[in-house]
């Protein structure tokens, strides 16, 4: 009966929200001033550690840039009037360092008023191609390394509709790029076109159980405007502009060069579309042509995948994952379901591998098989190769070595763990460049190398490891014993001399690179020197805390203490917890603390940092791991353990003497909005929430969401009591709401803001929801930023740190 009532209400309307005529804000003076800083740019290294690139660009968009116009179709976001992806991230300047030199020269001959994006080294690495858009269109411009100089070799008129539009000729001379078709039909206005007919989808009976979706095709204008902006005529154009077509119209999803460059391997996608899922499973034809553009063989037909077999681990069936061999001249590679695609089914062996080499007209060649899902391979020698596979049902993971020159012979396992057991992680494979220009394993006489991140019970130490492939045996050939630092390990520049690229920073020491040599006992050689912008809190106290949860789990969270708070005073301050929960199936893994007190302290856009200028203690990244072991699912007790972590951070600070316990606000973005909903509901451990962009009625993501696997169907009662939308009823905690217009993350489209709202308003409830114009699941417009932080700001202040406290709450 409680339910109906609750639908009655709904219905009813109730959307007279009181509305309020806001005009873009800006927060404090204190937190204002670490927002509105220049970025340090993005380091892109030459594989010989000779040259660094160095790109610039704004922290944030502007509002103006959003209100650009837009089409969303099949999952894309596109400009018609530029033929680039809407929300595209565009760089501003270029400089180029020598390694060995002190300082960067700036480039020459950039464009005016910039807007750069999607770099393209050439395979010698003497130049790279990138583009600029224009109020016109998207450009091609080629930046030579060595000169440090800049020059256009396209007009504007370059489609990069669907991603990177560029791909480099083998000889360094020419690019193969994919420009506008002539005479395009003209665009339909889809608000203003005279429908012909009613929009029709139909089931025959097979089952389609595909995630919500969005930016989804919706009827024929739709059809018609994607399929004009997804087609494009491949040319090939010299560096010094002269274009000669090499492919007529299409549209074009993948273009990709052998290694040895001598053939190109091109996807199109063809009709029919669809209504419920994007372009990526639109049907798709593969082709392999030479490189003067000579038909030689159609390698790959995919029907349109609207149905899959139940279940995360569900895959279509024939050639998936096709791709080059990287230690081969011209070598494709491709996995193959052994279960039709269907994690349901038993079966020894999930995938099986094969390869075709150059001319293509062969029998393909059996490699190997996974007991998982394929993932990838780590391709080395003619004799050795590492394969990997995982299987999220159990959070497995499988690396082995075999031979892709004898598939007789035995495949040996050489890691089989748990993937998200940090503490047992190996690290990711060491590179380097080989003949052709791509990375492959880095082999020396049967030994490999490995990368980790170090994490540890007592702390993170990044180290690097020789294993033997034969014997499995693994040496430490360095570990990092920083203990007041954190040194990520990049790269390898040249493991045979110990030459490797690393990060250094600390909570006051912006992130710098270094080329340390893990041979000879020489000091690190600095190659940047950013500097700190966020020096108001570089002497912020910061640690990281780690206590239990009722049940004996170990949890862990980033503590910070207010500016100039006296640590041995121990006034009570109001505190900020800013946390997203993570599924685990085993509490050994849940336990672990991946966080380090030595990350540099930088305040982003989504950040609760900022407000320990504003006397606030802020625990970040606290931990909330939701276990289902065995048999059990991590949902089947949810609310639970959520309540349980909530609990366990705030006992954990209160005990430290920092925090006035009825003064806790918690905040999440996404899912971790989704677990602030329900902690205010299921709890009275918070006086006030903020809760970004999140789903709040699991009815309307009936076939699973973020790690439930089973539908509405098979799990009503969980979906029901973890849809904080249900218990709006026992919402007594105010919540600031904010969401995106133009979320379009699968599930949290911005009708579960506001009809959660609406049920909050109608039910009484303290609650404000903020829609945030033109943004999307993230925020990126200056305008959007600044009011973000304060709204935050002003329910923060209103309801935790001047909160009025009862008698009965005070005691």
């Amino acid at each position: 009966m409680k339910n109906f009532v609750l639908i009655v209400i709904l219905l009813l309307g109730l959307n007279s929200w009181a509305q309020e005529n806001t005009s873009y804000q800006k927060p404090p003076k204190e937190i204002l001033e670490l927002v509105d800083v220049q970025r340090a740019p993005n380091v892109q290294i030459d594989s010989k550690g000779e040259y660094m690139v160095l790109l610039y660009r704004d922290s944030y968009k502007t509002i103006a840039e959003l209100s650009e116009k837009e089409l969303r179709l099949a999952g894309l976001r596109i400009n018609p009037k530029t033929n680039i992806g809407s929300r595209t991230a565009f760089y501003t300047n270029i400089k180029v360092k020598l390694l060995s030199d002190k300082d960067a020269r700036q480039v020459n001959g950039l464009p005016k008023d910039a807007r750069m994006a999607m770099y393209n080294w050439s395979p010698d690495q003497t130049k790279m191609a990138f583009t600029n858009t224009t109020e016109k269109g998207v450009e091609v411009w080629i930046l030579d390394i060595k000169t440090a100089e800049a020059k256009k070799i396209s007009e504007a008129n370059v489609n990069a509709n669907m991603g990177n539009p560029i791909s480099w000729f083998k000889d360094n001379k020419a690019l193969l790029v994919n420009f506008l078709p002539d005479n395009l039909p003209e665009l339909i206005n889809t608000a203003e076109a005279i429908p012909e007919g009613p929009t029709i989808t139909t089931s025959t009976g097979s089952k389609a159980q595909n995630r919500t979706y969005q930016d989804l095709l919706k009827n024929a204008s739709d059809e018609h405007n994607f399929e004009q902006l997804a087609s494009s005529v491949l040319y090939k154009l010299s560096l010094e502009g002269e274009k000669t077509k090499w492919k007529e119209k299409a549209m074009y999803s993948d273009v990709s060069f052998s290694p040895d460059g001598n053939y190109v391997l091109i996807s199109t996608i063809h009709k029919p579309f669809s209504y419920i899922v994007p372009y990526y499973r639109f049907p798709e034809i593969t082709t392999i042509y030479k490189s003067n553009g000579e038909l030689v063989k159609v390698i790959n037909e995919v029907p349109l995948i609207e149905e899959l077999p139940k279940g995360f681990m569900a895959v279509r069936k024939g050639k998936r994952s096709m791709n080059w061999r990287s230690d081969k001249a011209a070598t494709l590679f491709w996995a193959e379901a052994l279960d039709d695609g269907d994690p349901e089914q038993k079966a020894d062996f999930r995938d099986e591998i094969f390869q075709l080499d150059a001319p293509f007209s062969g029998t393909p060649k059996l490699l190997c098989k996974t007991i998982n899902r394929f993932y990838r391979i780590d391709w080395g020698t003619d004799n050795t190769a590492i394969i990997h596979d995982y299987w999220w049902n159990n959070r497995n993971t499988k690396s082995y070595v075999f031979n892709p020159a004898n598939p007789s012979e035995e495949t040996v396992i050489l890691y089989d763990r748990n993937y998200q057991d940090k503490y047992s992680d190996p690290g990711n494979f060491s590179s380097k460049r080989n003949e052709y220009g791509k990375y492959v394993l880095d082999i020396e006489n049967d030994n490999a190398f490995l990368i980790g991140d170090g994490f540890t019970e007592k702390g993170q130490f990044p180290f690097i490891d020789k294993i033997n492939l034969k014997t499995k045996q693994t040496k430490r050939l360095y570990q990092s014993n920083y203990t007041d630092k954190l040194e990520n390990l990049y790269a390898a520049i040249d493991m045979l001399k110990g030459e490797i690229l690393v990060r250094i920073e600390s909570p006051t020491e912006y992130p710098n690179y270094y080329i340390r040599n893990i041979k000879k006992k020489i000091a690190l050689k600095q190659i940047t020197s950013f500097e700190n912008p966020f020096k108001s809190i570089q002497n912020v106290h910061k640690e990281v805390i780690k206590y239990k949860r009722d049940d004996g789990l170990d949890l862990s969270g980033t503590l910070y203490l207010p500016v100039g708070y006296d640590i041995n005073r121990k006034d009570k301050m109001p505190m900020i917890i800013w946390a997203y929960p993570t599924e685990f199936k085993d509490k050994n893994s849940a336990g672990q603390s991946t966080a380090n007190p030595n990350e540099f302290t930088y305040p982003y856009y989504g950040s609760m940092v900022y407000w320990v200028t504003r006397g606030y203690v802020v625990l970040d990244d606290a931990s909330f791991p939701i276990v289902g072991e065995g048999e059990e699912e991590p949902n089947d007790s949810f609310r639970k353990q959520l309540v349980a972590n909530g609990k366990a951070a705030i006992d954990a600070v209160d005990k430290l003497g920092y925090i006035d316990r009825n003064k806790v606000a918690v905040g999440g973005h996404s899912y971790g909005a989704f677990m602030v909903a329900n902690l205010l509901s299921h709890s009275d451990l918070f006086a006030a929430g903020i809760a970004r962009s999140g789903a709040y009625n699991r009815t309307l993501t009936p076939f699973g969401f973020q790690s439930e696997e089973r539908n509405y169907w098979e799990a009503p009662e969980v979906y029901y009591k973890m849809s904080p939308f249900m218990h709006a009823d026992k919402m007594k905690t105010p919540l600031l709401l904010i969401h995106g217009e133009a979320d379009n993350n699968s599930g949290t489209y911005p009708l579960q803001s506001e009809r959660y709202f609406n049920a909050l308003k109608g039910l009484g409830a303290t609650a404000r929801l903020v829609v945030l114009p033109k943004e999307s699941h993230g925020y990126s417009a200056k305008e959007s930023i600044l009011h973000l932080l304060w709204e935050q700001d002003q329910w923060l202040e209103k309801y935790v740190k001047n909160r009025e406290i009862s008698d009965e709450e005070s005691e």
